[in-house]
């Protein structure tokens, strides 16, 4: 690959994760957080990669999730113990870093615009793997990668930034603080299952095809609904 492709290549995977940071933020109307601490935000999400990346390789490496899953229970449970536990782990650990004592974070909203910056460091980091590992076929990988995953990791991300704030700033129970790492785990685990299961139930591809869509669809739905709802708890604060 010549050298200017590659820039390209790497351009495409971090350009649509880019774009969602820039519009958490945008929307962010009240105080907007420091570009330096986004910026960091986003370096906390190439960490967090290589966190899920060394936890993925130990649950492999000691069998705990099939390589090659044939059965639907098998390629469910390779997604949420494979993929969604360790990554939303290892991004939860990297927003409370983030978060510890950090003076900006002053508002509702701003967990969620901290877990979404640290959210698309993780998923430029994946995209660049990814695309970079399908060459042959960068261009269509790119473009399905940023219509889905960027988005869908922005919306985990969202789920945790939410849930985060309702318990740092008092509107949940801390019995209830468990939300902040299952809610994106159940999402991002549905998310990923549904795609693995096409993958061994090819009798049911159809039928769980239109239940993925359905599903970012409906997840779409939850995270503008939660990004509503701390704008308008911090504008009536501000008000």
């Amino acid at each position: 690959m010549q050298i200017n492709n590659i820039y390209t290549v790497i351009f495409a995977a971090v350009l649509p994760a880019f774009a969602l940071v820039l519009y958490i933020w945008w929307k962010d109307k009240y105080q907007r957080e420091p570009f330096s601490q986004i910026a960091k935000g986003f370096l906390y999400g190439i960490i967090s990669a290589g966190i899920a990346l060394f936890l993925e390789t130990s649950v492999a490496f000691f069998y705990l999730v099939p390589d090659n899953p044939t059965t639907l229970l098998q390629a469910a449970w390779k997604a949420f113990v494979g993929a969604a536990i360790p990554e939303e782990l290892a991004k939860l650990l990297m927003l409370w870093l983030l978060l510890r004592g950090n003076k900006y974070f002053d508002e509702r909203f701003d967990g969620i615009v901290y877990a979404v910056s640290i959210g698309m460091g993780f998923a430029a980091t994946e995209n660049i793997i990814y695309l970079f590992s399908n060459l042959d076929s960068w261009q269509s990988v790119a473009v399905a990668r940023a219509m889905f995953a960027v988005p869908g990791h922005f919306l985990f991300a969202v789920a945790m930034g939410y849930f985060y704030s309702m318990i740092y700033f008092g509107d949940m129970s801390w019995r209830k603080a468990s939300r902040i790492f299952w809610v994106p785990v159940l999402l991002h685990g549905t998310y990923d299952a549904l795609l693995m299961m096409r993958e061994v139930g090819t009798m049911w591809s159809g039928i769980l095809l239109i239940g993925f869509y359905i599903f970012c669809f409906k997840m779409l739905q939850f995270g503008r609904a939660k990004i509503a709802e701390h704008l308008q708890r911090d504008n009536n604060e501000i008000v």
